[in-house]
């Protein structure tokens, strides 16, 4: 493999580009070029690239809904004696996805389950999905999946009094009892979440050269040709990072020779899909960071233990700062018995801050982009849920490569093109987050 230099100035070393009508594949090394300017592009790159065969590609989220078979009890105290009958109406913040929502149907309740309601125990001896009260959908359909309560009727396995459960008591599934010789038990399962993405086609242009050009000496950089051409392939790169930062997926637009795609960007997606916080450069501690990954860090919605933070140099700044008002001035008058921040050099070349908590690791790093309107923000990556997706199918890539001489053969000069097809591919959004600061 060639050995590229990160100064833009410089032709990687061990190509030549003069080769007539070559097409030159570059998509494992064009994020070797000064990392430090892209460093999503990099991590993505190097460690979340995986082709697709489609233009437009979908995915499915699986969510093990089985790891919060939670719910909130809807139904007013009542006396219950101990092996008397009572029912409750339930409801389930997640739908059968295993997506957050206000109310849904909490379809893991079954017969013979266990039942723990503010710390008293029942039995369900039956259940009635959803009792009428449907959700309206765009599709119309209101089956028993779309419901959003489940009445069950319970046996109480202790004395339960009129103030023990209240309407909004939180409830868990605690396992299953069963008499000898009862019948099978019925079942339920939760469902795969499809979502889609899209890749772009990303073009650069090298202006044409005419054969004098080409030809003739310059001042500075003798051979103005592949000065530029390093600097376009450097335009190129820094393309695809601000897409995957910043792109509104889409795949509606035609045009008269076919249709225009956009990739999704981790930014705008994930404030729409995922988790927000907000900080304060003024009284922001590690405390407050606490707070926020308590909830950022939940294992049940299938998070890791690391997230990649890619962060404006603003904030970056704020969080090594010791002056007032900074992070580590902030931590260390309310809580340096538990701040661990270090500063530790990166894999790809960047600089990272390492922000340890008790649930997770943050690893800031500068993302360049992230000025003027983006200066006050920083996006936490789980990058065990992100996927750079080149186009590379029927032994055709369409990853980064350069396309020489593209000129018409009338021409006395050359033009060459840089060309990726290429999407972003974020699943599980709840898994990544956008921070703001003010």
């Amino acid at each position: 493999m060639a050995n590229y230099s990160t100064n833009t100035g410089v032709v990687p070393q061990g190509t030549s580009i003069n080769d007539s009508r070559r097409v030159y594949n570059f998509g494992d090394r064009v994020a070797e070029l000064a990392p430090q300017t892209s460093p999503f592009f990099v991590y993505l790159s190097k460690i979340a690239k995986e082709a697709t065969d489609d233009p437009v590609f979908k995915f499915l989220e699986q969510r093990h809904q089985f790891q919060r078979r939670d719910f909130i009890c809807k139904t007013d105290g009542a006396a219950v004696a101990k092996d008397a009958q009572t029912t409750y109406k339930l409801v389930s913040t997640y739908d059968k996805y295993g997506v957050e929502v206000a109310s849904a149907a909490p379809l893991f309740v079954l017969v013979g389950q266990v039942l723990r309601i503010a710390g008293k125990a029942v039995r369900v001896t039956a259940v009635v999905p959803g009792s009428g009260n449907a959700l309206t959908y765009a599709d119309g359909a209101s089956d028993a999946n779309k419901l959003t309560r489940t009445d069950v009727t319970v046996t109480a396995l202790e004395t339960i009094a009129e103030t023990d459960i209240e309407a909004g008591a939180l409830g868990q599934v605690i396992g299953t009892a069963w008499g000898e010789g009862t019948e099978d038990p019925s079942g339920w399962k939760d469902e795969m979440y499809s979502r889609e993405g899209y890749t772009q086609i990303f073009k650069t242009g090298i202006e044409l050269f005419s054969g004098s050009a080409l030809a003739t000496r310059y001042r500075g950089r003798p051979d103005e040709y592949k000065r530029v051409w390093a600097d376009k392939l450097m335009e190129h790169k820094m393309d695809i990072e601000q897409a995957m930062l910043f792109g509104i997926g889409s795949a509606n637009e035609v045009t008269a020779t076919g249709p225009v795609r956009y990739t999704h960007g981790i930014v705008p997606y994930t404030s729409t899909h995922g988790k927000s916080f907000a900080f304060s450069y003024a009284n922001s501690t590690y405390d407050t960071f606490i707070d926020a990954m308590k909830v950022f860090f939940a294992p049940e919605t299938g998070n890791s233990g690391d997230k990649l933070v890619l962060t404006s140099r603003k904030v970056l700044a704020w969080l090594n700062k010791l002056g007032d008002n900074s992070f580590l001035h902030n931590t260390i008058g309310a809580s340096s018995y538990k701040m661990d921040v270090q500063n530790i050099q990166g894999s790809f070349g960047h600089m990272v801050t390492r922000v340890n908590t008790l649930f997770g690791n943050l690893h800031f790093v500068a993302e360049p982009l992230f000025r003027g309107q983006d200066e006050n923000i920083a996006v936490a990556i789980d990058l065990a849920n992100v996927k750079y997706r080149p186009l590379v199918g029927n032994g055709i890539s369409r990853d980064t490569h350069i396309i020489s001489n593209v000129q018409s053969n009338a021409i006395d000069g050359r033009k060459d093109i840089i060309l990726t097809e290429a999407g972003l591919e974020i699943s599980l959004p709840e898994t990544h987050a956008v921070m703001t600061w003010s």
